[in-house]
């Protein structure tokens, strides 16, 4: 008989979304303000424009080092830590790419976590939707 723990998949995502806030805790309010605000909006682009078309939009619209752009790397790593992403896959690339079945399960994978990223900005982040950085 195994040791292992089940989890549900909630369980993971609250979890692993929560162990990528963490670092944020520590941060400047205004990086703690674009990274939860940002939180709070993708899942709303993601329903309007489409998984390829919200990603790449926060992609382009901000640097590298941004608190948004570590948003979408956070998000990548969970979605690759719940096997729904290979391990070397990059998301935005992979939601311009993949067969349509699978840009479905990554939305809906997607859309899953950013629920869990939303809870934890409010409640960790203290940053509620409609703030702006």
């Amino acid at each position: 008989m195994s040791n292992e723990r089940l989890v549900t998949r909630e369980q993971f995502y609250a979890k692993a979304v929560f162990d990528k806030i963490k670092p944020f805790l520590d941060r400047p309010e205004s990086d703690k303000k674009k990274y939860g605000s940002l939180a709070h909006k993708l899942p709303i682009l993601i329903r309007t424009a489409g998984l390829a078309q919200a990603l790449a939009f926060v992609q382009a619209r901000n640097d590298e080092k941004s608190p948004q752009r570590q948003l979408l790397r956070d998000l990548t790593d969970v979605l690759r830590e719940n096997k729904v992403l290979a391990q070397n896959a990059d998301l935005v690339k992979r939601s311009r790419e993949a067969p349509f079945d699978e840009y479905m399960r990554l939305t809906e994978a997607s859309l899953q976590a950013l629920l869990w990223f939303k809870r934890f900005a409010q409640s960790e982040l203290k940053v509620q939707a409609g703030e702006e950085a």
